[in-house]
């Protein structure tokens, strides 16, 4: 067991935390490393037709960053 990998939080979880700060449909989740943090990117599309992507800190459940998404195809 490594000892950097230590507990994280599942994207289950990530997805609610991302949808209480953006709330809409979730259209995708991926678990990158962002500056040596592993972050979970939830994608979630409003009901104003806007996407954002909304980072959660995969290891404590805090939002990194949120920012709209433009240059969605």
């Amino acid at each position: 067991m490594n000892p950097m990998q230590g507990q994280r939080i599942s994207s289950q979880q990530a997805i609610q935390i991302a949808q209480q700060q953006v709330p809409g449909q979730v259209m995708h989740v991926d678990l990158d490393m962002e500056n040596g943090i592993l972050v979970y990117e939830v994608f979630i599309l409003t009901m104003y037709n806007k996407i954002y992507e909304v980072e959660v800190n995969a290891k404590t459940g805090r939002i990194v960053n949120i920012e709209e998404e433009n240059d969605f195809d």
